[in-house]
């Protein structure tokens, strides 16, 4: 009877080695699974960079605001007869924005 038994659950055993550790077992079906959501999810951010990438050519290829806009941002351009104001910030450790300290150093 104890052979019996030992053969059963020998049996038993070599049957669900391929269920579980196989090459189409539960766990490598589970880090597959995984493996396909992450996917999933990195192509849905992509998709999402690309519509704003296909809106930001339709704009520039439609009209001159955006070229403007482009122009004024990255290459710091202006118009013609028109002031530039640019703001720095100071970081909170100074005591007084730079534009402070020159004024206040030029002061009687």
């Amino acid at each position: 009877m104890r052979y019996l038994a030992a053969a059963l659950l020998t049996l038993i055993i070599l049957l669900q080695y391929p269920l579980w550790l196989g090459k189409a077992g539960w766990l490598k079906v589970r880090q597959l699974e995984q493996t396909v959501t992450d996917t999933h999810e990195q192509n849905l951010e992509l998709q999402n960079r690309n519509t704003v990438l296909f809106a930001e050519i339709n704009d520039l290829k439609q009209g001159t605001d955006a070229i403007e806009e482009r122009a004024r941002s990255d290459l710091g351009m202006i118009k013609k007869n028109e002031i530039l104001f640019q703001i720095i910030e100071s970081s909170p450790s100074d005591g007084l924005p730079s534009a402070n300290i020159a004024r206040a150093n030029s002061a009687p």
